[in-house]
């Protein structure tokens, strides 16, 4: 299948708002075609202001530029740059067949009746809503018709695709299983997307890269298991999954803690530590053989693995994802066992 994604260039791109409110502050992204970059953070933090420059839905502060495969399109407004636009709601025409809002796009573009309905059969496969073409869309679950509202977005074949929260309003069960059928949908088109969420389950699963953003700024970018081993810093750590993090004074090559003494792989000139643990990198051992002990404050049972919350090991509670096979109980010393690799230390202002 052909490829339609452009290569996307967002260049020195602000946003300050008529009352001195800096909504974004001045950032520079290149996005390789048909790639799916997610910008990812909290409320507040200026990922759908970038995203609405990108569409020409607002312009950057002066000296900004969004070049679409090199040609500036800064000064552009939405309809001529060629981009499709996925939101938590789904805007559909209520009035209109499934099939009528996936072609709609392409009829407005004047495109001939037989390629238009090829191209809507093509999606209807692709989106898996075979069988519903016919339907309307008060017809339809909100899984249909977020499905409807990917395929009409895509049917005009866009330079880019953006997606604003587009699952949010689906339940849990739902969103995952649209998450791996957006995934593949973008595979398969190759268009260049970007995402916006505050979901990192989301981010992890669709991004080949992310974005953290806070506070209108950068706090990171990185592929997935570049934003999850190695964080930048405690912001981002702390918001991308799980994570114990830790202050502590280092002696040589050991953080030392209330439970023991825990090697580390490199300290650097320092003397104190604010160390990051994954929950599911520390292990559990007989207490007898470990250097670092604790004693079990909790243990919650999550079907493939059990949560266990481990006092006195460190100067907080430790968060500890064990195989739902290993048996430990309230009250019970055990030993931690944690690979110093697997320890970032993070920037102590982070």
């Amino acid at each position: 299948m052909t490829r339609h994604g452009a290569a996307l260039k967002v260049e020195n791109c602000g946003k300050t708002f008529a009352d001195g409110t800096c909504a974004l502050a001045r950032a520079t992204l290149d996005i390789a075609q048909s790639e799916t970059l997610v910008l990812l953070g909290p409320s507040g933090c200026g990922k759908t202001t970038l995203l609405r420059i990108v569409a020409g839905l607002e312009n950057p502060d002066a000296g900004g530029r969004v070049l679409f495969d090199g040609k500036d399109l800064t000064r552009q407004p939405i309809e001529k740059r060629n981009v499709g636009m996925v939101f938590q709601s789904y805007a559909l025409f209520p009035n209109m067949t499934v099939a009528d809002n996936i072609g709609y796009g392409l009829k407005i573009r004047g495109v001939k009746r037989a390629e238009r309905a090829a191209r809507v059969a093509e999606l209807v496969v692709l989106t898996n809503l075979g069988g519903l073409e016919d339907r309307r869309i008060d017809q339809l679950s909100g899984g249909q018709r977020q499905r409807v509202a990917l395929a009409r977005a895509v049917a005009i074949r866009p330079s880019v695709l953006l997606l604003d929260e587009p699952l949010t309003a689906l339940d849990a069960a739902l969103r995952e299983r649209l998450r791996g059928e957006l995934n593949s949908l973008l595979r398969t088109l190759g268009i260049t997307a970007i995402y916006v969420t505050h979901d990192q389950a989301e981010a992890m699963e669709l991004g080949d890269r992310i974005v953290v953003m806070r506070k209108g700024a950068i706090a990171q970018i990185g592929t997935p298991r570049e934003i999850y081993f190695t964080p930048a810093d405690r912001f981002v750590a702390e918001f991308v999954g799980a994570a114990n993090i830790i202050e502590a004074p280092i002696d040589g090559t050991h953080l030392v803690l209330p439970g023991g003494r825990q090697p580390i792989a490199d300290s650097g000139p320092r003397n104190q530590a604010v160390a990051m643990v994954r929950p599911e990198t520390i292990g559990i051992v007989e207490a007898p053989a470990s250097g670092l002990t604790g004693v079990v404050d909790s243990v919650r049972f999550a079907g493939d693995r059990q949560r266990i919350i481990v006092r006195g090991a460190a100067s907080i509670p430790l968060t500890v994802d064990a195989p739902n096979t290993i048996k430990v109980y309230a009250g019970e010393r055990i030993g931690l066992s944690i690979e110093p690799n697997s320890i970032r230390l993070l920037p102590a202002e982070g």
